[in-house]
């Protein structure tokens, strides 16, 4: 909702304050100066990126204007499923859970926690985890290092769409100046037509500049800062798995552990102890 409302004051205030300095909106409306930037920005696009990229690209734009995947409720039932998970492993051992760690989608430990059991990659992060701990694997600075490699590459990933939604914003500038001055090549060409002719033709050329600067700044910019700061709130949910599995690994009781990883959680979304504690109050073992 805020993107809208800012998107919209975005044109508002630009536009508005245009009209109310006397501007004519009319001079502003120039379709080939907009076909030649924003069109040539888009193929350009098509030749920088990848088809998978490029098809990215569409799912996370739409993804920034709908809430977060990862709220304050979803961290709690994170947390309280690992709890589960922690407990279950102290008090019956790591084989317990082999059951839940192959067939995840059968678990009924995991449907509990529907949020974290419909997150199909989350889910496999955490049991290709759980599965290397319990085939032996239980030296913590092994693990993390394993760990790190692969959120970095899932960090890598994120920022693929939001750096190639960037490079378009940063060149859209210039394709505005190649804009304007094919205008001037144009309004060279007219040279003996009346002075009414040719401020018209330069004032379309110079809307070139106006309209690279006004689209790379006002809309498309914004737009992979977004894509960025959405990218890395979702790696906080697995930052957040990784944080908790290795306080337990480390002989840190299920409580505390639980504990570690709400700690680095931001503060929008960051649960207090007593949620915490109240939620996991009749979290059970698993069977």
């Amino acid at each position: 909702m805020f993107k809208a409302i800012g998107n919209i004051g975005v044109i508002l205030c630009i536009f508005g304050g245009y009209v109310l300095d006397e501007g004519n909106l009319k001079v502003l409306w120039q379709p080939f100066e907009v076909l030649m930037i924003l069109g040539s920005a888009c193929m350009a696009y098509l030749v920088a990126n990848s088809k998978h990229t490029v098809k990215q690209t569409f799912t996370d734009i739409k993804m920034i204007y709908k809430p977060d995947k990862y709220g304050k409720l979803e961290y709690i039932e994170l947390l309280s499923m690992l709890f589960a998970i922690f407990k279950t492993a102290r008090q019956k051992g790591w084989l317990a859970l082999e059951r839940h760690i192959e067939e995840p989608h059968e678990s009924d430990l995991f449907k509990k926690f529907p949020s974290f059991y419909e997150n199909h990659h989350a889910v496999t992060f955490l049991c290709d985890y759980l599965r290397l701990i319990s085939l032996g694997a239980e030296k913590p600075h092994e693990v993390e290092a394993l760990m790190d490699q692969e959120i970095e590459t899932e960090i890598t990933e994120g920022s693929h769409t939001s750096h190639a939604v960037q490079t378009m914003a940063d060149g859209m500038p210039a394709l505005g100046i190649v804009a304007a001055v094919l205008g001037v090549i144009h309004t060279m060409g007219s040279i003996t037509e009346p002075p009414a002719v040719l401020g018209h033709l330069i004032g379309g050329a110079l809307c070139g500049t106006f309209m690279g600067v006004f689209l790379a700044y006002g809309f498309v910019a914004p737009t992979a800062s977004a894509i960025k700061d959405r990218a890395d709130t979702e790696i906080k949910y697995y930052l957040c798995m990784k944080t908790c599995l290795l306080a337990f690994l480390q002989g840190a009781a299920p409580q505390v552990a639980i504990e570690f990883g709400r700690k680095i959680l931001i503060h929008d979304v960051q649960p207090t102890f007593l949620e915490v504690e109240e939620a996991t109050q009749n979290v059970t073992a698993a069977a």
